[in-house]
């Protein structure tokens, strides 16, 4: 059957065809699709995970006991996975097993521009890099034969245009995989130093092996145009960027395995070309490789396409040949600049609008959507590292605070699954070492920025069933923290109090913003849970508005102004009733209606 697909289903399609029983993740652009398609097929146990390191982990133990299992994450989350991946490499397989990476290059959602191919060279694992979604779905069903053959873990790297661009597939049945015995192996899964020396052997062979296939697999590919003197050699998908700029003038080089790379396929290749062109995102790869092999044909790569950024058509084009194709102009100051922004009703609005008030704090931020409170109107975060480390860092910056004697205080907010991720360790830190530092955990009760995937804090599991409900404040105070306070964000007398309170304290608290994302599915339990859950909206009484403006300081789009008439109006599809700007007003010229 054929069927349009994103990469990202397609990697899906292709685990269920290669009889995957267990997937894990941690949900992550653009990533994320690839779990919750994998939840739409029975067979599979498909389960999002605190991190990717868990993730990786209950993945590594469902290979070892005998089945087919994969875990997919974007590329920071394999940062977190390492630990355990670098030791697995060295382990090797029972049931195959694949670890998806997702690549973001041009950082559309993401704090970096890594190049995961690295992490796949570091840790001898072999590796596949798809240029569509059918080599998405056939790509994943090779890596898990070839998982099991090789007994290695097999690396499936991922871009951004990979995973959401979509293209028609060829899909097929299930391959009915049987579940391995599993039976005590120490010498292959125990890691003592005296052990993993053997293992360290075992993987060296394994690797030679693999550059072997390399050679012959069927995903490296040269093809070749009569007479041309120009090659281009690209893996993933630039390999179509660099068809659609060079057409038939050109040999290619399509490179679908590239670790360990085809070294006398390519040695081949550029000695029937005069140049060569290598196409790749983020870092000299392939490139690096090339040179080492001392080809003769002049070579064109970072030295002349930039080494950050998508390398798009145009891109490539304009490298190569100094030019673009023509274009439709037009008056780009008529462009007008829109700042990303909280939702209408976003529970996180309340807490950073007082947050940017305070002028003594220095505010430790850290990643989902509650980032948005860096910028305009609010100005209320300092700085944002990495999932989990707003406590961590907000710990140290205390510490050189105090040894400085300032006297300011330093503030750290984190969202509701991102604690769950990696902040409860971070908190520990903060408990165990005692800086008195205020932490913030935005509890919206759903992973909001990915797309409202459910959380150990949401009582729901991936595929929907109810679930033991992780109690925040429960957790925070086995912890050791002493001072809790769970709040309404939206009420912001409550959280100039609590902030004071907390301030006034010299032992590290914790304050807890609870109130459902606007845009989640709400359960019954948050109905129960929140009374009169957006019932109401707010409207603007004209007869009362001075037109100051003052509402419109709270960045809230459902606000708006009418420059004529000089008076603030809400759209009343877009308001949800949070009422921050009715607090806000200085002349009760914003009144709350129930719908």
């Amino acid at each position: 059957m054929k069927r349009l697909m994103t990469g990202d289903e397609a990697v899906a399609r292709g685990a269920w065809e290669a009889g995957v029983r267990y997937a894990s993740a941690y949900p992550g652009t653009p990533s994320t699709e690839i779990l919750e398609n994998l939840t739409t097929y029975e067979e599979i146990q498909a389960e999002w995970a605190p991190n990717e390191k868990t993730a990786m982990e209950s993945a590594i133990g469902a290979s070892i006991a005998g089945v087919r299992s994969m875990v997919s994450m974007k590329h920071v989350g394999m940062n977190v996975a390492a630990d355990p991946m670098f030791t697995w490499a060295y382990m090797g397989v029972n049931g195959g097993n694949v670890i998806v990476t997702a690549d973001e290059p041009g950082m559309y959602s993401s704090q970096n521009e890594q190049d995961n191919r690295n992490y796949a060279k570091a840790a001898k694992l072999a590796m596949f890099e798809p240029s569509d979604s059918q080599e998405c779905l056939d790509m994943m069903k090779a890596a898990f034969d070839l998982s099991e053959e090789y007994d290695t873990p097999v690396i499936l790297r991922m871009t951004t245009r990979i995973c959401h661009s979509k293209s028609i597939v060829e899909t097929g049945a299930r391959k009915d995989v049987d579940i391995k015995d599993w039976a005590p192996n120490p010498a292959k899964y125990v890691c003592l130093p005296a052990m993993s020396r053997n293992m360290r052997v075992k993987m060296e062979e394994r690797f030679a092996k693999l550059s072997a296939y390399s050679e012959t697999s069927p995903y490296n590919r040269a093809e070749y145009t009569d007479g041309a003197k120009i090659g281009v050699i690209a893996s993933g998908v630039c390999y179509f960027y660099g068809r659609e700029v060079f057409g038939e003038d050109a040999s290619y080089l399509k490179l679908g395995f590239t670790n360990p790379l085809p070294m006398q396929l390519i040695k081949d290749f550029c000695s029937k070309v005069d140049k060569v062109y290598i196409l790749e995102e983020n870092d000299p790869y392939i490139e690096e490789a090339v040179q080492r092999a001392g080809v003769s044909c002049e070579i064109f790569g970072k030295n002349i396409f930039p080494p950050y950024g998508e390398m798009t058509p145009d891109v490539i084009r304009k490298a190569a040949f100094g030019q673009t194709l023509d274009t439709i102009d037009f008056d780009r100051s008529k462009l007008i600049g829109r700042a990303p922004a909280f939702c209408a009703g976003c529970p996180h609005r309340g807490l950073f609008y007082r947050l940017g008030k305070r002028k003594d704090i220095m505010i430790s931020g850290d990643i989902g959507c509650y980032t948005l409170g860096a910028g305009k109107p609010f100005k209320a975060m300092d700085t944002t590292v990495c999932m989990g480390a707003s406590i961590s860092l907000g710990h140290g910056a205390q510490r050189a605070f105090d040894m400085g004697d300032t006297g300011r205080r330093v503030v750290t907010v984190i969202g509701d699954s991102t604690f769950f991720h990696t902040g409860v360790n971070s908190l520990m830190n903060t408990v165990y070492n005692g800086t008195n530092t205020i932490n913030i955990i935005l509890d919206n009760r759903i992973t909001g920025m990915t797309g409202h995937q459910d959380n150990p804090g949401t009582g729901f599991t991936a595929q929907g069933d109810p679930t033991t409900l992780i109690d925040m404040e429960e957790l925070v105070r086995a912890i050791g923290v002493k001072h809790v306070k769970v709040i309404d964000p939206n009420d912001l007398r409550a959280v100039d109090k609590a902030l004071d309170e907390c301030l006034a304290l010299d032992e590290p608290s914790v304050i807890i913003t609870r109130w459902p994302c606007v845009l989640k599915k709400f359960s019954q339990a948050d109905l129960d849970e929140f009374d009169d859950l957006f019932s109401t909206r707010d409207v603007v009484d004209p007869d009362k508005c001075i037109g100051c403006k003052k509402c419109l300081t709270v960045g809230c789009p459902a606000l708006n102004y009418h420059a004529e008439e000089k008076k603030a109006f809400i759209l009343p599809d877009q308001c949800v009733g949070c009422d921050v700007c009715e607090q806000v007003c200085p002349v009760g010229a914003i009144r709350k209606e129930v719908w």
